[in-house]
């Protein structure tokens, strides 16, 4: 029964994640980037700006780390360039997920009956896992990883020979994606600290597996010592947000004396940066993010949800208070979950959803873990039949309910997070391209160019050493203005039109006016107009 009811799960995270994976939702500047950068390995063995087989992708400037971008070569090789190439191995490791937690949790959680079904369970129909599992995202495989680094360590420790696997595993996320890197170090002190009484007797498997781990993350350290890491801190790390300092000048200049050392030891930059990270750090923690409204950024979200169900927030609450009455054996859990959002929380954009994503695996557990508390109590209390009826009750509405926010209402409330409409945009550019000399198109949406690369399926040998990338902007990101005869910038149309006569001209409803000569309208989901072609 149990055995089949595992299989039952794995399948339904199986269709929940791959159902419509192809076309729903669109594909995003991200994933256009990390797909058109394997064709390009594959085709000239560079990426888009012509790096050989680089460790990190320079792409937006943003230096995307290089893992996820070898692992979807051979899904391009075989499936042409495509969301499906590019979303299956993200949605695959997300099914995998599922299966880990649920290994992890019969490790972790005793003889419990049932109690890793129901993680498992819940990690299928998680909003925030489903989320980031449907898409062509770094941070969900890294999530897998970190996963089963934890279940290889947890082996480990009755068979000394998965040390390495842990290791080398741990090391994999390292290389996958950017959070991981403070995540990861971080959770592993703490099993090495919890766990250290299992370590008597196997010195010798844990220092091969050091060793193992310190060789192969020779390349990622001194990749991080040059633009890969200063790029991506300058940009997006919480020092780039200038408040604090400002905070930091405000607060002396009401002292008599600025410069006095009163004033310097109670105002300055260590301070007050130590109070915006512990804002953002606890941020992550609010029932607004958690259950109510989710992440800010819209792509990183659903309409009207929470990053995970509202009703639990009681199962939260109550496997918290039994972790703590019962004194359970779950120290790892409770540490995971302290960490999990730390990397997020060193950038000034918080709370943040795919940058503390792996936090969805230790909430699922305590979750899980208070639901089996709440059936198992009503159970024994002689009123067990109408608490679980309740109880599924819920689970059915709660998923039934998200699934319909997912698949009616985000595409017509957030159309342009998701880019929709830039696919038929492409089209009609290449069936009418020929009559124009000179293709002028919007950057109102992410990283346009990167999208026309994508759907055109331009030769990347064309490409490299024919473009070049912007200054970076406030947020630390670049783009590519002009490549062949399109060119990406905000639309002047009462100048561009003169200027540019024979040019076909994209813009937004708001770019273009309405006497202008629109050959052709695109339309987003609910009704709106993405685009306008004047010709």
């Amino acid at each position: 029964m149990r055995k089949l009811l595992v299989i039952f799960i794995v399948l339904l995270a199986f269709v929940l994640r791959f159902w419509r994976l192809g076309e729903f939702p669109p594909i995003n500047a991200d994933e256009a980037a990390i797909a058109y950068n394997a064709y390009s390995l594959l085709q000239t063995g560079m990426d888009e700006h012509g790096k050989a087989w680089p460790i990190h992708f320079q792409s937006f400037n943003d230096y995307k780390p290089g893992l996820y971008f070898y692992i979807v070569m051979p899904f391009v090789a075989v499936m042409g360039l495509g969301s499906w190439a590019v979303r299956v191995p993200s949605a695959l490791m997300g099914v995998g997920s599922v299966y880990l937690l649920y290994l992890l949790v019969r490790e972790i959680g005793g003889k419990r009956k049932y109690l890793a079904e129901i993680a498992g369970l819940f990690l299928a129909v998680s909003p925030w896992h489903l989320h980031f599992s449907r898409g062509g995202w770094e941070v969900n495989v890294a999530t897998f990883f970190i996963v089963l680094g934890v279940y290889l360590f947890l082996k480990s420790l009755k068979d000394s020979r998965y040390y390495v696997l842990c290791t080398l595993t741990f090391a994999l996320s390292l290389y996958t994606y950017h959070a991981a890197r403070i995540v990861v170090p971080l959770l592993g002190l703490g099993l090495v600290f919890f766990y250290r009484k299992d370590f008597v007797g196997n010195v010798r498997s844990l220092v091969i597996a050091g060793l193992v781990g310190f060789v192969v993350l020779i390349p990622l350290g001194v990749e991080m010592l040059g633009p890969a890491g200063v790029s991506r801190a300058s940009g997006v790390g919480l020092f780039a947000d200038t408040g604090p300092l400002t905070r930091v000048n405000e607060q002396r200049g009401e002292h008599e004396d600025y410069l006095g050392i009163t004033a310097k030891i109670l105002h300055n930059k260590p301070t007050n940066y130590g109070l915006a990270f512990m804002e953002n750090w606890s941020e992550h923690y609010w029932g607004e993010f958690l259950f109510l409204s989710g992440d800010e950024i819209q792509r990183n979200k659903v309409p009207e949800m929470g990053q995970m169900y509202i009703y639990e927030i009681v199962f939260v609450l109550v496997g918290l208070y039994f972790i703590v009455k019962k004194q359970e054996n779950w120290k790892i859990v409770v540490w995971w979950l302290l960490v999990a959002p730390v990397a997020a929380a060193l950038t000034f954009q918080s709370p943040h959803a795919l940058r503390a994503q792996n936090m969805v695996i230790p909430l699922t557990i305590i979750s899980a873990y208070g639901f089996w508390r709440v059936w198992e109590t009503s159970l024994r209390r002689g009123f067990g039949w109408q608490v679980r009826g309740l109880l599924i009750l819920l689970l059915v509405w709660g998923v039934s309910r998200y699934l319909h926010m997912y698949w009616v209402h985000m595409p017509k409330e957030y159309p342009s997070s998701s880019q929709y409409g830039v696919d038929e945009l492409v089209s009609y550019v290449e069936e009418r391209g020929d009559y124009h000399p000179k293709v002028i198109v919007t950057d109102r949406y992410d990283q346009p160019y990167i999208l026309f690369l994508y759907y055109m399926k331009y030769p990347p040998q064309d490409f490299i050493g024919a473009h070049s990338l912007t200054e970076p902007d406030g947020f630390g990101f670049s783009t590519v203005r002009v490549f062949d005869k399109y060119e990406f910038r905000s639309i002047n149309f009462d100048v561009d039109r003169p200027s540019n006569p024979n040019a076909m001209i994209i813009g937004t409803d708001e770019e273009i006016p309405d006497e202008a000569n629109v050959t052709k309208r695109i339309y987003f989901p609910n009704g709106e107009v993405a685009f306008e072609v004047v010709e």
